[in-house]
């Protein structure tokens, strides 16, 4: 059969594997305790930075980082676009090699030769990756049918398993495309589990999706953490998430870790630019008829203006149609 991955499908066989590729919905009846209980509670492992570094075309993108993730933690990398974040977790994963520096699993270097037989680390994409040509069971079973590791009986009973975990219980025949956003997000983090990952990395969870899918989501990543003990790594611009999730979180700007605290510590955090970060907002404004500019109300084209982004009602841009609300950040 042609398997047709969705954007990130090239990596799509990562996403339940990178090497060796694997608050509370129990009482929400999202979480099968029977699922779980199938699921090995192998400890978390421990994740280490150190001195990262990594240069584009003279360009330093990653400027001395270093952290560490403790087992079992969910650790968020938070900050907005373009601070380098997902350069970051490309060679947290092993698609990329830094220029300086280390990445430490449990103490030995991600690049031993032994690092596949010590731990199994498992990564949940932006856009989940799955195969738009296979169904939902296909797509969780892919790597244990792809390598012949269990027989389609064994793999059948895993999958619904997996796929009971994340609340989508007998959805292995439907196909990706009937799926919302916020099911897609978790089919792929059933993929993940087949695995039986120690550690878990997660790109963007809730890109795309609505506040009450976000919130499963985040749910599902708090409540496998809790409960298999598996070590989480969040990246992520959303703060709502951050706070909601986060054992400890750091924030990257411009290449660089800003600090590393608990929610409490960062949202007390002196920091100027975090703060801007953290309080961001978008404000309500009206436009009414009396605010738009003379030569509007005469028919003639409007004149170009480099007036300032209006602070409030009583200033707007040159040449505005009359609108009843508008937005501004």
């Amino acid at each position: 059969m042609k398997k047709n991955p969705s954007k990130d499908g090239a990596l799509a066989e990562g996403s339940v594997g990178i090497r060796n590729t694997s608050r509370d919905m129990v009482q929400q009846g999202v979480v099968g305790m029977s699922a779980m209980s199938n699921l090995s509670k192998q400890p978390g492992v421990e994740l280490q930075v150190r001195g990262l570094r990594k240069h584009y075309d003279g360009h330093e993108v990653l400027k001395d980082i270093n952290f560490e993730v403790k087992p079992g933690e969910i650790f968020v990398i938070m900050g907005p676009s373009g601070s380098g974040k997902t350069v970051l977790l490309r060679h947290l994963v092993g698609l990329e090699v830094p220029d300086a520096g280390e990445i430490l699993i449990d103490g030995q270097a991600v690049q031993a030769p032994d690092a596949i037989a010590r731990y199994r680390e498992a990564m949940v994409f932006q856009s989940s990756a799955l195969f738009d040509s296979l169904t939902v069971g296909e797509n969780v079973g892919f790597y244990l049918a792809e390598h012949r590791l269990k027989p389609p009986a064994e793999i059948a009973l895993i999958v619904s398993q997996m796929l009971e975990l994340v609340g989508l219980k007998g959805t292995e025949s439907k196909m990706p495309g009937e799926l919302s956003g916020g099911m897609t997000k978790r089919v792929a983090i059933a993929r993940a589990l087949v695995v039986q990952p120690q550690l878990i990395f997660y790109d963007e969870p809730t890109s795309g999706l609505d506040p009450l899918s976000s919130v499963a989501i985040a749910n599902v990543i708090v409540s496998l953490n809790k409960r298999i003990h598996v070590t989480s790594l969040v990246v992520s611009h959303d703060r709502d998430l951050a706070f909601g999730i986060a054992d400890r979180i750091a924030v990257i700007n411009d290449g660089r870790i800003l600090t590393i605290g608990t929610p409490d510590q960062i949202k007390r955090s002196p920091d100027p630019w975090i703060q801007q970060f953290l309080n961001a907002s978008l404000k309500r404004y009206e436009v009414t008829p009396k605010d738009l500019r003379p030569e509007r109300d005469a028919g003639k084209s409007p004149t170009p203006t480099n007036d300032p982004m209006p602070k409030t009602k009583e200033e707007t841009y040159a040449g505005t149609q009359p609108t009843k609300t508008g937005m501004l950040v």
